[in-house]
Order: C-alpha cells, then sequence, then structure tokens
C-alpha cells in the first residue's frame, strides 16, 4: 500500500504506468479512479482550486482509509495519491488504484476508499469564481446507492 500527498502535478497514468501493479499474478482485478478539476460547482464557474491540508495527520488519515478497506476486502495491494496546492480545471486531483484478488473487492474496495476520502479526509478546499474567493464544504456521507 502507498499513499502520497504532493504537490506537484498529478499524472495518474504515469503512475501506473510506472509498474506499481504487483507483477505475480497475485490479483485477478484492479479498480481505478482518477478525479479530475471540474470548471464548475455549485452553479458557478471555477477558475481555479487551492487544496489545503496538514501534513501528516492527512497521510495518517488516508493510510487509515485504506488499511480499513484491506481488512474489509481481500486486497493485493492500493495506491492513493492526491494533489494539494492550486490547481486548475482538468487536472488530476486524485488517484485511487487497488488490486484485489476478485473484481468485485477491487470496485468496493476503490469505491469505498473514494467515497470516504471524499466525505472525512482532512482537506480544505478553496475555489476562485468569477464573484472572489469561496470555501467548499465537507461532502456529507456517500449514498453507495447513488454515488451522492
Amino acid at each position: 500500500m502507498e499513499v502520497r500527498v504532493q504537490e506537484q502535478a498529478l499524472d495518474p497514468w504515469r503512475e501506473l504506468a510506472a509498474g506499481r501493479q504487483p507483477l505475480d499474478g497475485s490479483f485477478g482485478g484492479t479498480a481505478i479512479f482518477v478525479g479530475t478539476m471540474r470548471d464548475f460547482n455549485q452553479g458557478q464557474g471555477v477558475e481555479r482550486m487551492t487544496l489545503e491540508h496538514y501534513p501528516g495527520m492527512t497521510e495518517r488519515y488516508l493510510r487509515e482509509v485504506c488499511d480499513e478497506a484491506a481488512g474489509r476486502w481481500e486486497l493485493v495491494d492500493s495506491l492513493l495519491v492526491h494533489r494539494v496546492g492550486s490547481v486548475r480545471p482538468g487536472d488530476a486531483i486524485v488517484l485511487v488504484a487497488v488490486w484485489a484478488v476478485h473484481r468485485d473487492a477491487a470496485f468496493a474496495a476503490c469505491r469505498f476508499i473514494i467515497d470516504e476520502l471524499k466525505s472525512r479526509a482532512p482537506f480544505w478546499k478553496q475555489e476562485q469564481t468569477a464573484t472572489g474567493l469561496r470555501w467548499v464544504a465537507p461532502e456529507g456521507p456517500i449514498d453507495s446507492g447513488t454515488g451522492r
């Protein structure tokens, strides 16, 4: 399991092409989620966003989420990379990749990790809109049936 929070640009496809996945035939399914910044939110255009976090605390929480996923599903490995700092529409913000013995476990664990991250991870988001800066409230718990 690898967890990383970084300010530099995130290229999720390069991360995956770097050979991070296990190569021993121990997994039967891989699930990948890439979160990208939209150019709109809450009915307004968004020009950029700044993501803040507390170093150490954020990484520890993300590791706990990945550990919980590994305890709930038969996982072989996982990768979670999250951007902080200034991002623009179209920039990748987060990569979650999960390798599991079976595809159902890979899908379920990947969704669990991103849903936990979106609803509870200690990140603070400030958006720049045409009318100025605004803080974005964290999303509430995710309904796994609707994804909202």
